[in-house]
């Protein structure tokens, strides 16, 4: 197409009313543009599109090159100053629905690789048409924005963006270190800092109107949507950083800014947190509604953020019993960064919590039992050590809040569902600090001292599969078993004055004992005769090898052995059957011990 024919084109569409445009005229003016920076000729294209004559041109059908510029800006082409003063006249000239279905357009199909390079171009232009330069952090709002510029459905236009722009960030992957922090290699530290002051101007419109008359419908949807952001930002990136005040990171500043803006709004927080049914079903999902709440009682409760914002006329236990809740979603996840929330969430709610206060009442709660057992699976499974020790620290802090019966009932709840000989005997070990509190004066408690001490010791003094145990497995348990059992019978004066009491652990004591023994004969017989039949087959292989050594004979027969299948080398199997029968032997001596003290007491007696 020559010169004459554009110049041509170019007149006919001045003088054509926007109405009678046609779908091709639309695809010629693109092509026209496109044409243009790919020759390079941003100075002609920037002058066209500022002519005056050209403006009705421009305010038609100016968005439809709005793409192709902003690939240009992305590129950092050449010209990348023409580029920015074009899309900024167009911001100021097109239509602003027109304008802002073409940004969401682009937003939906950006290309993976150039995410946060395409948000952070197409930002500052979604605010103010006063920028110049797509990579600096946007300035305060100093003229009107593409979306103040709305006079209806704007609130519902600005969720649309900040959905459709958090929607495409949430494909970048959040930077947990602070050297992949400070590298913000991926873009999503700046994005989140852009996007903080892209949403400036509409805080403070709701701020306006709530402090000056009755919010409109209007007025209270745009909150709503600024509410959405603040919570789908609580999810994702937030839930996944680690965000610590003493590290100012990006991420943190982001969520500082997040708690700031939910305060800015009149965002009550004890009702997004505490009693937000009504809420839940036009914010988000169930699930994720959970998760954004989660981390917004770890950024308030844990880190502090906003605090002061928030009443102080719920109990430390009310606040517990809701966080709870969060807790449980926190520590059933699988990421650290969800771990590591969960496990601070749950000490700093038990922190303010008077110590042997919670009542029996609250482990009836599906909240608090299902908190107890995401803590078991961390204390159990989870591969990190750091996160296993910080739960077995709250574990404790949780156990030393429950009042006796609470302790008694959560002691028993352990013993039968944890299925585990360490968490078994780490409860046995806070079944004895408590039968010896207890005996201290003016602590006397039927829970570990009366007849309810005895269903206790009933699980304590248990073998599950009987004499087929395997002692091994249960070493832990079955000695603290034991040393529980050998204080007890050292410490008996307070039991004795109950006859029944005493007679039913002694019942007890014999029935489990004699089992034990049973037990121990059976499993130093079977770890012997492993023992022996490691020894010998190294033995053997040894000889093999001595065999290898000599020279070349005639092989009469072929000897096939039955391989013990196993992950151990010979020298680790070899130190753990031994430790096994090291095991048994201290068993032994302790069940002596045991009996010993019995008999010894039964002749003071006599």
């Amino acid at each position: 197409m020559n010169e004459d024919q554009v110049k041509e084109i170019i007149q006919r569409w001045r003088n054509t009313q926007e109405d009678d445009l046609k779908p091709e005229d639309y695809q010629q003016f693109k092509t026209l543009g496109s044409a243009s920076l790919s020759e390079g000729e941003s100075q002609q294209l920037l002058k066209f599109i500022q002519d005056e004559k050209n403006q009705v041109i421009v305010k038609s059908m100016g968005c439809v090159i709005l793409a192709p510029l902003l690939n240009e800006v992305v590129k950092k082409a050449k010209g990348l100053d023409q580029y920015q003063a074009a899309i900024t006249h167009m911001t100021r000239t097109c239509r602003p629905n027109k304008l802002l279905d073409c940004m969401l357009e682009i937003i939906e199909g950006i290309d993976p690789g150039a995410i946060s390079e395409t948000i952070l171009a197409l930002l500052p232009h979604l605010q103010s048409g006063n920028t110049t330069n797509h990579a600096t952090v946007l300035p305060t709002q100093k003229s009107s924005t593409l979306l103040l510029r709305l006079d209806e459905g704007k609130a519902a236009c600005v969720g649309s963006t900040l959905s459709a722009l958090q929607k495409q960030l949430s494909r970048l992957p959040v930077p947990y270190t602070e050297q992949q922090e400070e590298a913000d290699e991926y873009g999503l530290c700046r994005c989140s800092a852009a996007l903080t002051v892209f949403t400036e101007p509409f805080v403070e419109e709701v701020k306006r109107t709530d402090g000056n008359c009755a919010a409109t419908a209007e007025d209270e949807e745009l909150k709503i949507e600024l509410l959405k952001f603040c919570m789908r930002s609580l999810r994702e990136p937030l839930l996944e950083a680690e965000l610590k005040h003493d590290r100012r990171s990006p991420l943190w500043l982001f969520a500082v800014e997040i708690m700031v803006t939910l305060s800015a709004i009149k965002e009550p927080l004890p009702g997004l947190l505490f009693f937000s049914s009504l809420r839940k079903n036009i914010l988000m999902d169930n699930n994720q509604f959970k998760e954004a709440r989660a981390c917004l009682a770890y950024l308030l409760f844990v880190q502090l953020i906003t605090i002061d914002n928030f009443p102080a006329v719920f109990s430390h236990v009310f606040i517990l019993q809701c966080n709870m809740e969060y807790i449980s979603q926190l520590l059933s996840s699988k990421k650290e960064s969800h771990l590591l929330k969960g496990l601070a969430l749950f000490t700093k709610s038990l922190e303010r919590v008077q110590d042997n206060s919670l009542p029996v009442s609250l482990l009836d709660l599906k909240s608090f039992y299902s908190v107890t057992q995401n803590l078991r699976r961390v204390l159990t499974d989870c591969p990190i050590q750091h996160l296993r020790e910080s739960g077995l620290q709250v574990f404790q802090v949780f156990i030393n809040k429950l009042d006796a019966e609470a302790k008694h009932k959560f002691f028993r709840c352990m013993l039968k569902t944890s299925n585990h000989a360490g968490i078994e005997s780490y409860i046995i070990k806070n079944i004895r600090n408590q039968f010896e509190l207890s005996m201290k004066w003016g602590n006397a408690n039927e829970w570990f001292l009366g007849t309810e001490f005895i269903s206790l010791m009933t699980l304590v003094l248990c073998l599950p599969q009987g004499a087929q145990t395997d002692l091994l497995r249960s070493m832990d348990k079955v000695m603290e078993s034991l040393n529980l059992l050998r204080y007890v019978l050292i410490r008996d004066e307070e039991l004795r004055t109950n006859k029944d009491v005493w007679e039913e652990l002694c019942r007890i004591k014999e029935e489990y004992l004699k089992m034990l023994r049973v037990c121990i004969s059976i499993s130093r017989a079977y770890y012997s005769s492993e023992l022996k039949a490691l020894r010998e087959d190294q033995k053997l292989k040894a000889k093999e090898a001595r065999d290898a050594a000599r020279p070349t004979k005639l092989v009469k027969s072929i000897t096939v052995r039955k391989e013990k299948v196993s992950n151990m080398s010979p020298e680790v199997q070899h130190q753990v059957l031994q430790s096994a029968l090291v095991t048994f032997d201290l068993m032994e001596s302790l069940i002596v011990r045991i009996e010993e003290i019995t008999e010894e007491k039964r002749n003071k007696l006599n």
